[in-house]
């Protein structure tokens, strides 16, 4: 298993051909919900398995301060193996090392006490998109 982070055409490509499997196709939800035009300005964590595309996420920033992770996709058959807490991990890794101050993720609802691990702390209940309730967690990385 390889995991790189990275922001150049070829990560974004592969990152959302497998958002598009995992949240298009799998879960149902509107491509244009996830072709949000903010790609191209951040960071993507892609794992990858030899050359088989398994799992990715982002991290974007739009003030250099506050950051979000977003996007945290995992091909069903690699689930339950540990890629999405190496992601998630990877991210706030790098997060921390560009300086940001905090991580705000919107989740699936029944993810709360997942990324509560991660010391993501609930915030407040958010958009629904398709089925899914989203809450909005946030991870403090340093004091502003």
């Amino acid at each position: 298993m390889e995991l790189t982070i990275g922001n150049n055409p070829d990560i974004i490509k592969k990152s959302q051909i497998i958002r598009n499997k995992v949240f298009v196709e799998e879960q149902g939800i509107p491509l244009e919900l996830d072709l949000d035009g903010l790609d191209e300005q951040s960071s993507h964590a892609l794992a990858t398995d030899n050359d088989l595309l398994v799992a990715t996420a982002r991290l974007y920033s739009s003030n250099g301060q506050h950051s979000v992770i977003a996007r945290v996709a995992v091909i069903k058959e690699y689930r339950g193996n540990g890629i999405a807490a190496k992601i998630v991990t990877a991210l706030i890794s790098h997060a921390k090392k560009l300086g940001f101050c905090s991580i705000e993720i919107h989740a699936h609802e029944y993810l709360k006490k997942y990324y509560e691990k991660f010391g993501f702390c609930f915030i407040k209940k958010v958009e629904v998109v398709g089925v899914y309730q989203l809450i909005e967690m946030q991870l403090q990385l340093k004091t502003t």
